[in-house]
């Protein structure tokens, strides 16, 4: 069977005194897809933020491949091998986009040559290419997730991270991203996959996972939601369970 990628086990967190997170436990195997779901608040960017370390468990624990990495810094957990394209993608905006990618160029430990560098990662968005030298504070939305995800990629990460990387694009630009997730599901990289629009997520994905203010209220595969009949609208209030599962 399959290695669990990333594993979280029993994870609380809190702000303050606001408890975020309820015992959140689901895994993402190797060479898999897992789209999160979820109304807006249900814990989804949370779970994202405490996996890169900007938030900590206060109970359970986070695994990378079998290592722990819930008590360690950002920096740490991102030389292990995980990778974030954020939400509203955060390109650095006064830098250009080969800067973009430079400064996040990153080879893991024990690896031989990276599979992502500057030209493979230009290979894959040639419309980067054609814009190095540009400031990334002047592409378009469409552009700077192509960034946003190449920035992600080149930093050689085992397990990719994607926070609603279609918000704000046009439809087109859209199917243009999930196409290029596809092709690294193909290609075997473990994906974490937070998105609003359900039938986008279950097209691509391979397991879901619905979070309800902070606990996790479905797990099972994507078939299994097929084959179950699960309505997994009724806890988001998006769509109707017909186009959920369709």
């Amino acid at each position: 069977m399959p290695a669990d990628a990333l594993r979280f086990s029993g994870v609380d967190v809190y702000y303050g005194e606001s408890h975020a997170l309820h015992g959140v436990s689901f895994s993402v195997g190797e060479g898999r897809v897992l789209g999160l779901l979820g109304r807006n608040g249900a814990g989804k960017t949370t779970c994202m933020n405490t996996t890169v370390g900007l938030l900590q468990p206060r109970r359970g624990d986070i695994a990378l491949f079998g290592e722990s990495i819930s008590r360690l810094g950002p920096e740490a957990i991102s030389r292990k091998g995980i990778g974030l394209v954020p939400q509203g993608r955060r390109v650095f905006k006064r830098l250009t986009v080969r800067e973009n990618l430079v400064v996040a160029s990153r080879r893991l430990p024990g690896r031989q040559a990276p599979k992502w560098t500057l030209d493979t990662v230009l290979d894959e968005f040639p419309r980067l290419r054609e814009r190095t030298s540009h400031y990334a504070g002047n592409l378009s939305g469409g552009e700077q997730q192509m960034l946003a995800i190449g920035r992600a990629l080149i930093s050689n990460p085992r397990v990719l991270l994607m926070d609603e990387p279609s918000e704000g694009l046009a439809p087109q630009i859209v199917a243009g991203v999930f196409a290029t997730i596809a092709k690294l599901k193909s290609q075997g990289l473990s994906i974490v996959l937070v998105e609003q629009n359900p039938k986008l997520v279950i097209d691509i994905a391979d397991d879901i996972v619905v979070l309800n203010s902070g606990s996790v209220v479905i797990a099972e595969t994507t078939r299994s939601i097929h084959e179950k009949n699960i309505d997994v609208s009724r806890y988001l209030g998006v769509v109707s369970a017909e186009d959920a599962v369709s």
